[in-house]
C-alpha cells in the first residue's frame, strides 16, 4: 500500500500544460461578460422610427477586463426602448437578418445631431466596445490589433451574441475601431480608414462610389443599385454685417448728473462680444439614387439651394465676455481680500494732527462737554465736504481712488436728503421710502426674506450696487475702501447731529436681513431716540407719538401707539417723561436717590403720600384694589432693539450660566430687566398700588377672577393670582418687591443709545473690505436674480424661467446660514452667468435673424419660435428649406458674408484653382465651399458568391478640411464559406 500511495502523490506534482492560456482567459472574460448583460441569442426589436436617436434615451453600461496585465474597459451602448411582442419573435425565422444588420439599411436617422460616432457612421441602436481603461495606453501593433479581432470574433461565435462587438484601436483622439457582428451564417465586418491628406479621387461622390463598388466586389454582371444619403455643411463664421448691439455702459454719463438705470441704480446686463461665434447650415439630400445626379472633380448637381432639407445649428462662444457675469465675479473676488481699509488707503482717514478736534474714538467722552448753542440745521451736503476734507488732509486729491464728481454722484444716490437744505424735509419723505417700488406683497419685493440680503429699495441694497460698480470700474478695491470711508463718516455726522438715515424701515433691526442693514436699523434706532431726548431737553413741542409708550399686546390695545387717549390730562411734566428724558445729572440722581432712601424708610403704608408720576392714561376699565382708584397706563421703557450677533451674544451668556439653581435664577434676573422697569413705573404712576393691580394690567392671564357668594348671600367677583404666582420665591414676587415707585424718566435707560450707537459705529469703521462684501454679496446676488428676471420677462424663454427658479430656491438654502462656502456660492454666480448667456444669445440670434423687423405677424411668430428652438435643442430643421422665411434669411447671411472686399486677379485665381468646391456651378457665388461633406451609400448584395443570400452593405465617408474618414460595414454569407 506504502508503494502504491507514492506514485499517487507524485501525480499533483505533474504539471498540467492543458492549463488555459492568457488569451483563452481574456476571451472567457469578455463571453462572461456578455452572458452577465444577457447578450446571448437572437436579438429582437421594432423598425427604428425617425429621429428616435436624437430624441430617444441612450444608456450605457461598463465593466473591466483585462489581458494579462493590461487592462481594457468593456462598454454596452444602448437605445432604451420598449421590448417588443410575442407576435414580433414568433414571425422571426431563422433566416431573419440579425437586427444590426437590419438597422444598416435603415434611412430614418442619417446624420444624427448628437449621439455616439458610431451610431453616426453605422446607424447602430445598440453595441458594445473594448478600449484601453487608460487614457494613455493604446494598441498600435498590427498583432495586437488581429489579436483582439479574432478574439471578439471567437466569444461571439462561441456565446450566439448577435450585437456588434468593437475594438478601439490606436490612439483615442483619432476614434479608429475595428469590429464584428455575427448571426445565424452571416457576419459583417465593420472597418476604417482614416487619413490626414485626402486623395483627390475621394473628395467628389463618383469616386467614392467607386471605393465603394470595388470593396464589395460584387460578382453580378449589372450591379445592383446603390441608395446614396449626402449632406454638405457650410459654416457661417463672418457677422461683420450685423454688429452685436449690446455695449457697456457709458461711465462718463455717471458724472452727469443721471443717476440710476444702468448706473448706479441697476446692474448692467449682456454680453459684450458675440455669444454666437458660427451658424452652421446643414443640406442634405436624403434618398438619391445612383445616377440621378452627377457629383465629380469638373462638375456637380449638388446645390445648397435645391437640397430638399434644410437644418441649422449655432456654435456658443466660450465663455462670452457678459457684463452682469463680470461684476458678480469681481466683487466675489473681493471677498478674498485680507487688507484693512487703512491698509489699502495709507493712513487712516481718521487721525487728525496738531491742536486739531479730538480723534472720533473719543466721542464718548464728547457726550460729557456742554452742549453747543443751537444753530439752525445745516444742509447734509456741508457735512459731505467738511468729511472729505478730513479724509484728504493726510491724501491728495489726485491719490483719491474716486474723483469729487463721481464721489459726489453716489452719495446723492444713496443720499438723497442731502440735496435738502432743510433736514425737516426729509422727514416726511423717510416714512415713505418705500416710494414707487413694488407692494410688500409682490414676491420679488420680498425675495430678500429668502436670500437674508436687504430690501431693494433700502440704503443697504443701493450701497451693495453702488460697491459694485465701483469696484469694477472706479479703481477696484481702493475705491471700495474710499467709499466705505466716506459711508462711515456720514453715519457718524447723522448720528451727532441727530439726522434719520434714509432708505431703512422704522422699528426694531429685521432680523431676515443681513446683518449690515441689522447694524444700520440698530443706528437708526439710537437717532431716534438721542434726538426724541434732546428735542425733550430743549423743551420743544413735538408732534412725534411718545418714544416710551408701551406696544406690548399682552397689555391691551387701548394703550397702542395711535391711541389719541394718551394725550389725556398731559401735563409738560408728563410730556417730558413721553420724550424719555432721562436725567443723568447730579441733583436728579440724588432726587433719585433720596426718593428710593425715603420709600425704604415709610414702607408700604406711607407709599399713597407719594405724589404720583410718569401717568400716560387712565386705563378706563380696571380700577384699583385696596384704594379703589382709577388705574393709570404707566409711561414705560421700550425693550432694547437687538440684531441678531447681540442676540447670540445673550443666548450665549445665558447659555453659560448652567442648569444649577443658582445660574437658573440668575438667569431669570437678566432676562427680568424690562420686568422691574415696567413695575418700577407702575408703582409710580399708582402708589399704594400691589402686585394684584400691575398682574391685571400686565398679564391678566395670571389673575383668575370667580363668583362667590358673600356672608350676606349676594354674588361677588374675587379675584386671586394663579398658581405660577403664588410659587415660592417666584421672580415676579421678589421684582416687586425690589422695585421702587421710579418714572420711566428717572430709571437706568434699558436701551443706552449712546454706547449702542458707539458699537455700530465702531463696527463699521473696523470692517475690511472682504468683510464689506461678504456682507453685500446676498444683496448682490439679489439684485443680479432681479435683473434676469427682469431681462428673460422680455424674452420669454421657458428653459431660463426653470433656471431661475433653480437659482432662488439653491441661493435660498446657501445664504439663509451665515458664512457659506465659497464653492456654494460660486455655483450660484455661474448659474447666473449661464441665464444672462443664454438670454445674450437669444438677443444675438433675433438680430440676426430679424424676429422684430418682420411685419408679417405669422412669419415673425414662426421666426421667434425658431430662434428659441436654436437656443434649446442642438440641431433645428428649417421648415421649407431655402424657400423658407427661415432658410431665405440664412441665405441672405451666406450671401452678405461671401461680399468680401476684392482679392486681387492672381490671387484669386490661385485659390480658385486651389479649390475643387469653388469651380462647381452656382456655388461659388452664393456659398463658401463645404466645411463637411458626408456621404452614406448602401445596397444590398450577394457576397462573396452569386449564390450567396443578398446583404446589407454601407460605407459612410465624411471630409472635412483637416480630416478624412471612411467607415465602412460589409456583410458575407458564411455558409458555405
Amino acid at each position: 500500500m506504502a508503494a502504491d500511495s507514492e506514485p499517487e502523490s507524485e501525480v499533483f506534482e505533474i504539471t498540467d500544460f492543458t492549463t488555459a492560456s492568457e488569451w483563452e482567459r481574456f476571451i472567457s472574460k469578455i463571453e462572461e461578460v456578455l452572458n452577465d448583460w444577457k447578450l446571448i441569442g437572437i436579438s429582437s426589436g421594432k423598425p427604428l422610427e425617425k429621429g428616435i436617436f436624437t430624441t430617444g434615451t441612450w444608456e450605457e453600461k461598463s465593466d473591466e477586463i483585462s489581458f494579462a496585465d493590461f487592462k481594457f474597459s468593456v462598454t454596452h451602448h444602448y437605445l432604451v426602448q420598449e421590448a417588443s411582442d410575442k407576435d414580433g419573435k414568433e414571425e422571426l425565422g431563422e433566416d431573419a437578418l440579425p437586427l444590426p444588420m437590419q438597422d444598416l439599411l435603415c434611412m430614418n436617422n442619417d446624420f444624427p445631431p448628437r449621439a455616439h460616432c458610431l451610431v453616426r457612421w453605422y446607424g447602430l441602436r445598440e453595441f458594445v466596445v473594448i478600449a484601453p481603461a487608460a487614457n494613455n495606453d493604446a494598441v498600435v501593433s498590427e498583432s495586437k490589433c488581429n489579436l483582439l479581432l479574432s478574439s471578439i470574433s471567437i466569444a461571439l461565435g462561441n456565446t450566439g451574441c448577435q450585437v456588434p462587438l468593437f475594438v478601439q484601436i490606436h490612439h483615442k483622439w483619432r476614434r479608429m475601431y475595428v469590429g464584428e457582428c455575427q448571426g445565424p451564417g452571416v457576419r459583417t465586418d465593420f472597418e476604417m480608414v482614416h487619413l490626414r491628406k485626402v486623395p483627390s479621387q475621394y473628395t467628389h461622390l463618383s469616386g467614392l462610389l467607386d471605393i465603394f463598388k470595388t470593396k464589395i466586389g460584387c460578382p453580378l454582371t449589372p450591379l445592383p443599385p446603390v441608395s446614396m444619403a449626402i449632406r454638405l455643411t457650410f459654416v457661417l463664421q463672418d457677422w461683420q454685417q450685423y454688429f452685436w448691439p449690446q455695449q457697456p455702459p457709458d461711465i462718463d454719463a455717471l458724472v452727469g448728473g443721471e443717476v440710476g438705470g444702468l448706473e448706479f441704480g441697476k446692474l448692467p446686463f449682456g454680453a459684450c462680444e458675440d455669444p454666437i461665434s458660427e451658424l452652421h447650415l446643414a443640406t442634405t439630400w436624403p434618398h438619391l439614387a445612383e445616377g440621378i445626379i452627377v457629383d465629380n472633380d469638373v462638375y456637380s448637381d449638388l446645390d445648397p439651394l435645391q437640397a430638399p432639407q434644410w437644418s441649422v445649428r449655432v456654435r456658443k462662444a466660450d465663455n462670452p465676455q457678459c457684463l452682469l457675469g463680470d461684476f458678480l465675479t469681481e466683487f466675489f473676488k473681493l471677498c478674498r481680500r485680507k487688507e484693512s481699509t487703512d491698509e489699502i488707503l495709507g493712513r487712516s482717514a481718521f487721525d487728525e494732527e496738531g491742536k486739531e478736534a479730538a480723534d472720533i474714538s473719543h466721542a464718548l467722552s464728547k457726550l460729557t462737554e456742554p452742549a453747543p448753542v443751537p444753530i439752525p440745521k445745516l444742509s447734509v451736503t456741508n457735512m459731505v465736504h467738511s468729511a472729505k476734507k478730513k479724509i484728504r488732509k493726510h491724501r491728495g486729491v489726485d491719490e483719491s481712488p474716486l474723483n469729487n464728481d463721481v464721489l459726489n454722484t453716489i452719495l446723492l444716490f444713496l443720499f438723497p436728503d442731502a440735496a435738502d437744505k432743510l433736514a425737516d424735509v426729509f422727514e416726511s419723505r423717510a416714512s415713505t421710502s418705500a416710494g414707487n417700488n413694488p407692494p410688500p406683497e409682490n414676491e420679488d419685493y420680498n425675495l430678500f426674506s429668502h436670500f437674508k440680503s436687504a430690501p431693494s429699495d433700502s440704503l443697504t441694497y443701493k450701497l451693495a450696487l453702488c460697491l459694485c460698480m465701483i469696484n469694477f470700474y472706479h479703481g477696484g478695491v481702493k475705491g471700495v475702501a474710499h467709499l466705505w470711508q466716506e459711508f462711515v463718516l456720514e453715519m457718524r455726522y447723522r448720528w451727532e447731529n441727530n439726522y434719520l438715515i434714509p432708505g431703512l424701515a422704522n422699528g426694531s433691526p429685521d432680523l431676515r436681513c443681513c446683518l449690515l442693514h441689522q447694524k444700520l436699523q440698530m443706528l437708526n434706532c439710537c437717532i431716534e431716540r438721542k434726538k426724541a431726548r434732546d428735542e425733550g431737553k430743549r423743551g420743544s413741542m413735538s408732534d412725534r407719538s411718545p418714544g416710551g409708550a408701551s406696544g406690548d399686546g399682552a397689555r391691551g390695545g387701548d394703550h397702542s401707539g395711535d391711541n389719541p387717549e394718551k394725550e389725556f390730562g398731559k401735563s409738560w411734566e408728563s410730556w417730558s417723561d413721553s420724550e424719555e428724558e432721562f436725567f443723568e445729572c447730579l441733583s436728579d440722581t440724588e432726587d433719585l436717590k433720596g426718593n428710593g432712601q425715603e420709600n425704604g424708610k415709610k414702607g408700604a403704608k406711607e407709599s399713597g403720600n407719594l405724589k404720583p408720576e410718569g401717568r400716560l392714561h387712565p386705563h378706563g376699565k380696571l380700577m384699583l384694589l385696596h384704594p379703589g382708584e382709577p388705574l393709570y397706563v404707566p409711561i414705560t421703557q421700550e425693550p432694547a432693539p437687538m440684531t441678531e450677533d447681540l442676540l447670540e451674544e445673550q443666548s450665549e451668556v445665558l447659555a453659560k450660566l448652567g442648569t444649577s439653581a443658582e445660574g437658573a435664577h440668575l438667569r431669570a434676573r437678566m432676562q427680568s430687566a424690562c420686568l422691574l422697569s415696567d413695575m418700577e413705573s407702575f408703582k409710580a404712576a399708582n402708589p399704594g398700588c400691589c402686585l394684584e393691580d400691575f398682574v391685571r394690567w400686565y398679564s391678566p392671564r395670571d389673575y383668575i377672577e370667580e363668583e362667590v357668594v358673600d356672608e350676606k348671600g349676594n354674588k361677588v367677583i374675587r379675584g386671586e393670582l394663579s398658581a405660577r404666582m403664588k410659587i415660592p420665591s417666584n421672580m415676579w414676587v421678589e421684582a416687586w418687591e425690589t422695585a421702587k415707585p421710579v418714572p420711566a424718566r428717572r430709571q437706568k435707560r434699558l436701551f443706552d443709545d449712546t454706547r449702542e450707537a458707539e458699537k455700530v459705529l465702531h463696527y463699521l469703521a473696523v470692517q475690511k473690505p472682504a468683510d464689506l462684501a461678504r456682507h453685500l454679496l446676498p444683496c448682490i446676488i439679489h439684485a443680479a436674480v432681479l435683473k434676469v428676471k427682469e431681462e428673460e420677462a422680455l424674452e420669454d424663454i421657458s428653459s431660463v424661467k426653470k433656471i431661475i427658479k433653480q437659482i432662488v430656491s439653491h441661493s435660498s438654502k446657501v445664504l439663509r446660514f451665515p458664512s457659506p462656502e465659497d464653492k456654494k456660492l460660486e455655483e450660484i454666480i455661474a448659474q447666473i452667468m449661464s441665464v444672462e448667456a443664454i438670454i445674450a444669445r437669444a438677443r444675438s440670434l433675433k438680430a440676426k435673424f430679424g424676429v422684430e423687423k418682420c411685419e408679417n405677424e405669422e412669419e415673425k411668430e414662426d421666426l421667434q419660435r425658431f430662434v428659441n428652438s436654436l437656443l434649446e435643442q442642438p440641431e433645428v430643421s428649417v421648415v421649407g428649406a431655402g424657400r423658407g422665411p427661415a432658410g431665405s434669411i440664412i441665405h441672405k447671411l451666406f450671401v452678405n458674408a461671401q461680399r468680401v472686399p476684392a482679392v486681387p486677379p492672381l490671387e484669386e485665381e490661385l485659390r480658385r484653382s486651389g479649390s475643387q468646391e469653388e469651380r462647381r456651378q452656382g456655388v461659388q457665388s452664393e456659398f463658401p465651399p463645404p466645411t463637411g461633406r458626408e456621404v452614406i451609400l448602401r445596397t444590398s448584395v450577394p457576397r462573396p458568391a452569386p449564390y450567396s443570400k443578398a446583404l446589407p452593405q454601407r460605407m459612410y465617408s465624411v471630409l472635412t478640411r483637416e480630416d478624412f474618414r471612411l467607415a465602412g460595414a460589409f456583410s458575407a454569407d458564411t455558409t458555405f464559406f
